[in-house]
């Protein structure tokens, strides 16, 4: 038997986000990066950074607008407890840039996508949201994703609202299950998403995602798209323009 966590959301956590540790602010706007390629993309950007370490990764604070930027990442429980420390360290709006399986044909390598909510599939995300046991969901800020959605195609991106699935084991996508949370009106498939929703409203911050599909498994066979100049070119753009949109979120409040 599991321990019912949906009625246990109004209690306070023994161990805090931070534990025992004094945090400094690192502002109000922060990107969540979940793959290493793309973090050493982003430390190229122009302007000058401090960066340390975070977890098992690396937090970078550009001087410049002071956008921070945290990562890599994998998997749900992984990407909650670095969104619970930058929200603890001051951040109310999060941008998370990441890769996602194509689930459906009409989605392409280098595609990019913003999430129109999440089905869960991982086992994170029920501890901050009560879920519905017919199909559990989590979306993201609708007011943040129009946003980021404007922002991209003023870019001169393509970019698509659609719904996504997140699983927690990425070995497991057989065929059926495949063909049932497309089912279920799913386009795309990754790791993280639905609990870094679920933990976005919990906490009350705005958040939502960009991701750049970097693979396919809509023919029935996994069609791996990582080193082609398409999905290359796709990730630069993406990183380009959610760091350019969180500098002018940044400017807009100040």
């Amino acid at each position: 038997m599991n321990y019912p966590t949906w009625s246990d959301l109004n209690n306070e956590s023994i161990v805090p986000p931070l534990g025992a540790r004094q945090a400094r602010d690192i502002g109000p706007c922060a990107v969540l990066v979940s793959t290493e390629p793309d973090i050493r993309y982003l430390r190229t950007l122009p302007g000058k950074s401090e960066t340390r370490s975070f977890f098992m990764g690396s937090l970078m604070t550009r001087q410049a607008d002071g956008i921070s930027i945290a990562g890599p990442y994998i998997g749900a429980p992984y990407g909650v407890m670095l969104l619970e420390s930058l929200i603890a360290k001051g951040a109310q709006d999060i941008l998370v840039l990441g890769w996602c399986g194509a689930i459906s044909p009409d989605l392409n390598c280098g595609d990019l996508v913003i999430p129109a909510h999440a089905i869960v599939d991982e086992g994170t995300s029920c501890n901050y949201q009560k879920l519905d046991p017919e199909l559990p969901c989590t979306t993201p800020d609708q007011n943040l994703s129009d946003q980021l959605y404007d922002h991209v195609k003023a870019s001169g991106l393509g970019v698509s609202r659609l719904p996504i699935w997140t699983t927690d084991a990425i070995y497991r996508e057989t065929p059926q299950k495949v063909a049932w949370f497309r089912e279920k009106g799913a386009c795309a498939v990754e790791m993280e998403c639905s609990a870094l929703f679920a933990v976005a409203q919990f906490r009350r911050v705005n958040l939502t995602a960009l991701l750049v599909v970097s693979d396919s498994l809509a023919s029935g066979d996994w069609e791996p798209g990582f080193r082609k100049k398409t999905f290359k070119a796709a990730r630069k753009s993406a990183c380009d323009a959610v760091i350019n949109f969180a500098g002018k979120m940044i400017t807009d409040e100040t």
